[in-house]
């Protein structure tokens, strides 16, 4: 829909669009976007860049202006984060999360937990993952395997009800997963069988180890590469975070082993990797690739035993 305000020094027509904001013909794209932010009938935009745009005189379209506004970013944000099909519940309340707190739309799906603020830090929470969930008073508490914990909450009469909801996905999802890990198996070359999503049955990965390094094959109809590694962690901290990306990231593994140029080029893969702390980490251990070829038993071995890829 279209509006008309002032932004950019002027009188000008706004259009929420889908991948982004038309503002006369500027167009942001939803990537760009730090935080929106109301504000006494404006809207603030803060970009990534450190701009800041001021939205103002909508009259009476500024309440209509602001949720599709923030309805449109946070489809996006979904979006970035892979997620399909329709939540279970979809409340507004309070959340808490490393490095950022407020108010916005927390989703339960199936499989995951999903926080949606009107800012760049929209999160999506694994249940396969998640040691604990533990409802206090009028908040909920999500624990991870590696002592992350996530807060959601303040929902009204929805509080109780999406606790108990989410506990009960959890253990669903988890005892789905397992008995799909166990029909995975490992490979001679590659012991650690692991998953993408778990509604993705046919898909799954192995990964070899090797101090500070990993190499990963992917079981998805198109073994065309290993995926190589390097990383100065303890293997179970990086090994969490493989599982953690691969599970994020699904069948969109391209968004790991990408170039920075690929990545500004593609805005949609940027959000993906900003909303998802694992696959950042994983970008940025990332030694390369190794094509399938006559020799390629020979190069994973010589990769592992400290050689670097060609």
């Amino acid at each position: 829909m279209n509006y008309r305000g002032c932004a950019l020094g002027g009188e000008t027509q706004l259009s929420v669009e889908r991948e982004g904001l038309r503002i006369g013909s500027r167009f942001i794209d939803y990537a760009e976007f730090r935080a929106l932010v109301p504000l006494n009938h404006r809207v603030l935009a803060d970009l990534l860049s450190g701009e800041r745009i001021e939205i103002s005189m909508l009259g009476f379209s500024y309440d209509g202006f602001w949720e599709e506004l923030s309805g449109a970013f946070a489809a996006r944000s979904l979006e970035a984060l892979f997620v399909e099909g329709a939540p279970l519940m979809s409340c507004e309340g309070e959340y808490q999360l490393p490095g950022d707190s407020g108010r916005g739309k927390i989703e339960l799906y199936p499989d995951a937990v999903v926080i949606l603020p009107p800012n760049c830090f929209a999160v999506r929470i694994p249940l396969c993952f998640t040691d604990q969930i533990l409802l206090d008073g009028y908040l909920i508490r999500l624990s991870l395997f590696d002592g992350t914990v996530y807060t959601v909450g303040r929902m009204g009469y929805d509080t109780k009800p999406f606790a108990e909801r989410a506990i009960q996905c959890m253990g669903r999802t988890k005892k789905e997963r397992s008995a799909l890990l166990s029909c995975v198996g490992s490979k001679p070359d590659f012991p650690h069988p692991g998953l993408f999503r778990t509604t993705q049955r046919e898909l799954s990965w192995n990964a070899a180890f090797a101090p500070g390094r990993c190499a990963v094959e992917l079981e998805t109809g198109d073994a065309a590469a290993t995926y190589l590694y390097r990383y100065e962690e303890a293997q179970p901290v990086f090994t969490f975070r493989l599982e953690l990306a691969m599970e994020a990231m699904g069948p969109h593994r391209e968004i790991i082993w990408m170039s920075e140029e690929q990545l500004a080029q593609k805005p949609l893969c940027r959000m993906a990797v900003m909303r998802c702390p694992a696959v950042s980490y994983l970008r940025t251990h990332n030694a390369g690739r190794l094509i399938h070829s006559q020799n390629h038993g020979e190069r994973l071995s010589a990769f592992l035993a400290g050689a670097s890829p060609e």
